[in-house]
This record gives structure tokens, C-alpha cells and sequence, in this order.
């Protein structure tokens, strides 16, 4: 069963804090109608150190960069929005959790065209453990290729992280779980592999990463950017490029990253075992690296922390 959220604390709304349950939409706001917002996904960790969120600043910048594809003008400067996002997690008292940034369209009137809507963003956080479950990170998990492919960059910004975006993840999803599996595995239009209904993949093939290319009409996932810079700092070849089915089903090891999924082994696609059927040896080190980093015991990545 998934987890209701808490509907306690503070959420940012605005520019100003109000309890959980008065931060209300209206029915007519534009964003509701037409899903034209845009969002972020953010992890803090609890460390040793302290509390840390990682990459933020990368996030901030990504949600605005959607914004602008979207000619959707956010009415806060960066700064101002990264400060709401820490002192969101201070307000609630968290020392670890998930936050949830997003700026849509409100009520002004429901033409397609937004413009006269203002634009209005919060920030909400809460404790959220693993996505796929803390077994997935052990054992890996199932998967099947959908029937529905990606959205295409000839119809919609596929870099931009927005709200309505996720119906086409959405579908994949429910067919996923109607097939008795953990996930889907989206093609893109040509049917090559592109993602996950929230987040990104790599093969391992040979000891050498694989994941596929932009142009494979994938989120760049900023996880994923960690991932292959750490990668490559382990000294392992990391290759970016269009994937078929059969090389992913024949790769030695697959796994899932994102910031919800973090880094997540793929034990079996469509039935067939991957690899020996668990985590394979370079996704458990490349595992293993990337919780080091963001449990602050990389002084080398210590940059991509901001303490809360």
C-alpha cells in the first residue's frame, strides 16, 4: 500500500509559510486544467556532518531552466527560492527527507494560453524512504517494457522537468503494475530505451556503463550526471547512446538512478533474469559510492552537499 503523506508541518506557499492543510489550490487554477507547472525532486540526507541536500543548487537551476522552456516566468529569484527550500526543511524539524518544489499556473481564467494567470510555487518536505523499496536497493527489482513509448521532443520539451509530463509516466506505471511487476521501462519513438516512468537507466556491459543519450528523449537526470561522473572517477568507461531492448536484456547488469530511486538494481526485464538475476558487482560499487557521497564521507564531493 503506498504511504499517505503526513499532512502536518509548514509548506512554503508563496513566499510565506501556512500550515499543511491551507495550502490549497483552486479548482480552476490553470495548472489543474492543463498540468502547466513545473517541479522538482530534492533529497536531504542525514549525516554524521549533519544534514546535507544534495545538489541542490543543480535542482534550482534545472527548475527554472524547464520554467523558461515553458515561458512560464517564476516570480522568485534563485536565491530566494533555495532559501525557502533549506528553511522549509529547518521549520518541520527534518534531519532527512523528500522536497518537492513547484511552480504551476494558478486561477486567473481557463484559456490554454496562460497569460494574465499568475504563477504560483511552494515547497513542501517529508520523511520518504526508498522509492522502490529498501529491498530494491539489495535485491533489485522487476521490470517490464511498456506498450506506451516516451513523449517525444517534437511534442513536448522532454529536458523540461513539468507537471504534465507525467501522464505519459503514469500510464506506464498502472500497465507495470497490472503485469505484476516493480516498474516499467519506456522506448522512445524510434524503440530504442529511453527511461523509466521516473528515472534514469544504465546497462553494464563488460564492466563498461551504458546509458542512453539525450537524444533518446530522456530527462537528464542530475542522479544520473552524478553517476557517471562518479563512475568515471572509479575509473570505469562510461558510454552515452541509443540502447535497444536486446542490448539491455542481454547486459551483464542494469540498474535504475534517480532521486527518489537513488541508485536501484534491475534483477529481471520481461521475465528474463539479468546478469545472475541480483545486484551485480559494479552497480553494488557504484551503489556503495554514491551513498558515501551523499552520507558526506567524500570530501571530494563535499561540493555537491548544502548543508540545511
Amino acid at each position: 500500500m503506498v504511504e499517505r503523506l503526513p499532512e502536518s508541518g509548514k509548506i512554503w506557499y508563496n513566499g510565506e509559510f501556512v500550515d499543511w492543510k491551507e495550502a490549497t489550490v483552486h479548482v480552476l487554477a490553470h495548472g489543474l486544467h492543463y498540468g502547466s507547472g513545473v517541479f522538482e525532486g530534492i533529497r536531504c540526507y542525514a549525516t554524521a556532518k549533519g544534514s546535507f541536500i544534495f545538489r541542490l543548487r543543480e535542482h534550482v537551476d534545472r527548475m527554472y531552466r524547464s520554467a523558461e522552456l515553458y515561458k512560464m516566468e517564476i516570480p522568485y529569484s534563485k536565491e530566494e527560492l533555495t532559501e525557502a527550500i533549506k528553511e522549509t526543511v529547518r521549520i518541520n524539524g527534518l534531519d532527512a527527507c523528500y522536497i518537492r518544489p513547484i511552480a504551476f499556473y494558478g486561477f486567473h481564467h481557463l484559456g490554454v494560453n496562460p497569460a494574465g494567470c499568475p504563477v504560483d510555487c511552494a515547497v513542501a518536505a517529508w520523511r520518504w524512504g526508498t522509492y522502490l523499496g529498501e529491498e530494491a536497493l539489495e535485491n533489485g527489482i522487476r521490470c517490464a517494457f511498456s506498450s506506451w513509448r516516451r513523449i517525444d521532443p517534437n511534442t513536448l520539451h522532454v529536458t523540461a522537468k513539468a507537471t504534465g509530463h507525467y501522464l505519459n509516466s503514469m500510464l506506464a506505471v498502472h500497465e507495470a503494475k497490472e503485469q505484476g511487476v516493480d516498474e516499467a521501462i519506456l522506448l522512445d519513438n524510434k524503440g530504442y530505451v529511453a527511461e523509466g516512468p521516473g528515472e534514469n537507466i544504465f546497462a553494464v556491459k563488460n564492466a563498461t556503463l551504458y546509458t542512453p543519450a539525450i537524444e533518446s528523449s530522456i530527462l537528464p537526470g542530475i542522479t544520473r550526471a552524478s553517476v557517471i561522473e562518479l563512475a568515471r572517477d572509479m575509473g570505469y568507461e562510461v558510454v552515452e547512446k541509443s540502447i535497444k531492448k536486446e542490448e539491455l536484456l542481454s547486459a551483464d547488469e542494469v540498474f535504475f538512478t534517480g532521486t527518489a530511486a537513488e541508485v536501484s538494481p534491475i534483477r529481471e526485464i520481461d521475465d528474463v533474469p539479468i546478469g545472475a538475476g541480483k545486484r551485480g558487482e559494479v552497480t553494488g560499487a557504484i551503489q556503495r559510492k554514491f551513498f558515501d557521497v551523499v552520507n558526506a564521507k567524500e570530501e571530494r564531493y563535499m561540493k555537491w552537499l548544502e548543508r540545511v
